[in-house]
C-alpha cells in the first residue's frame, strides 16, 4: 500500500530534475499503479484472477531466468 510522499528541492536544483526525481521515486513507492488500480471497482473475484495471472506470470519468468543459467 501506498504512503503519502512529500518532496522538497534541493538546493540549487532545477525544476525539471526535481520533477523527474519526484515521479521516480512515487513510481518506486507504486502511488501511481495504486491510483490506476482504485479508479474503478473490482470484485473480490476478479481481484482474486488477476493475482493468480500476476503469479504465474512471474513463475514463468523465474522458470525462464533459471533455464538460462542451466
Amino acid at each position: 500500500m501506498a504512503t503519502n510522499y512529500k518532496a522538497t528541492p534541493r538546493r540549487n536544483e532545477s525544476p525539471e530534475k526535481f520533477i523527474k526525481r519526484f515521479t521516480r521515486k512515487c513510481k518506486k513507492l507504486g502511488i501511481l499503479d495504486e491510483y490506476k488500480d482504485r479508479r474503478f471497482f473490482k470484485s473480490p473475484s476478479e481481484k482474486r484472477r488477476l493475482a493468480k495471472k500476476k503469479a504465474l506470470a512471474r513463475h514463468k519468468k523465474w522458470l525462464a531466468k533459471q533455464r538460462k543459467f542451466q
